[in-house]
């Protein structure tokens, strides 16, 4: 980072299974935080087309009624919907990093755009490993996700969700010389209580975890569950128990654990800034570097493929046997 950043964490609710609407949406946040200033606006996991929280409330066979709609309503990497996305963000000036399903072929991912304040997609990412029942729904990223990138705001990368608590994956990334991160969430409203993991007081201690283990700025964007989530997803009154209004813990965390941005009541929709000066990283970095003078690789080291990993690979043609001449035979006497 050669000089201060300011950026933005979108906290708000998708619109729910509805492409087209939910890439209006997601024009509007980009045009409002560009006019906030920002250089850099972060959105939440999969918030188009909005977290299939169906997988959470009810049996597979039961979801099976989203999944035509919801595939439908995922979105490509070269399609209509990322050209739009990409010409907001030139338009604007501002980088994006945008979590999305992914639609390739007849299989979803958990993905994150990252696109320039010139327009370009630089890069998309999978998330490696769905988390629980995500995983009857998306299928995995492979080595080639693990991501940084040199950008004109800094060294840029980012995760979803429970990524944040793999701990081989996070240090991966901070090998590569991270100073900006993005940690998107999709909301903590489900399980409340009966399930501590899953709600906020763990998952925004991660984000700030990651933030001091990788001496990184962190912005962390959440979704938020409103009526339209609820009367989607909820046609019971247990169903209704679990999913709570609200969920949105949107933060904004500097590279020694400090929060950066006054956070919004979890129902409120919104968006977090915050001015990110490196100087904060050179202070970090002096106390604890994990992938520097706080390391031992001479007893702890991480092997990591950065390959990615083809679903189908053509073998060589096959090579014809070569027989030796055959001699003439010889006349009859």
């Amino acid at each position: 980072m050669e000089g201060t950043v300011r950026a933005a964490a979108v906290q708000a609710e998708p619109a729910w299974l509805d492409l087209v609407a939910g890439v209006d949406r997601t024009l509007d946040l980009i045009g409002q935080a560009a006019a906030g200033g920002a250089r850099l606006v972060a959105f939440p996991e999969t918030f188009l087309p909005g977290y299939p929280w169906w997988i959470w409330l009810d049996s597979p066979a039961a979801g099976m009624a989203y999944v035509p709609r919801y595939a439908a309503n995922s979105m490509t990497r070269d399609g209509a919907e990322m050209r739009r996305i990409r010409e907001a963000a030139a338009r604007h000036g501002i980088h994006v990093v945008l979590g999305f399903s992914e639609r390739a072929g007849g299989s979803l991912y958990m993905a994150q755009a990252f696109v320039s304040d010139t327009g370009e997609l630089v890069s998309v990412r999978r998330k490696l490993k769905p988390t629980h029942v995500e995983r009857s729904v998306f299928g995995e990223g492979d080595g080639s996700d693990l991501q940084v990138h040199d950008t004109a705001l800094g060294r840029l990368g980012a995760l979803n969700c429970w990524e944040h608590l793999q701990p081989l994956t996070k240090y991966a990334l901070y090998s590569l010389g991270e100073e900006i991160h993005v940690a998107s969430w999709p909301s903590f409203s489900v399980y409340r209580g009966a399930a501590r993991a899953l709600g906020p007081e763990v998952n925004t201690a991660a984000s700030m975890i990651y933030a001091v283990e990788g001496q990184t700025f962190v912005v962390a964007p959440c979704a938020v569950i409103g009526p339209a989530a609820r009367e989607l997803f909820c046609d019971s009154e247990v169903k209704r128990q679990l999913l709570r209004p609200g969920g949105g813990f949107a933060r904004i965390y500097g590279p020694e654990g400090s929060p950066l941005a006054e956070p919004l009541p979890e129902t409120e929709e919104g968006i977090l800034y915050a001015d990110l000066d490196p100087d904060l990283i050179a202070i970090a970095k002096s106390a604890a570097d994990p992938v520097g003078h706080y390391s031992r690789p001479d007893v702890l080291r991480l092997l990591v493929n950065r390959n990615g990993t083809p679903r189908v690979v053509e073998a060589p043609p096959e090579e014809q046997p070569v027989f030796p001449e055959t001699a003439p035979a010889a006349a009859p006497a």
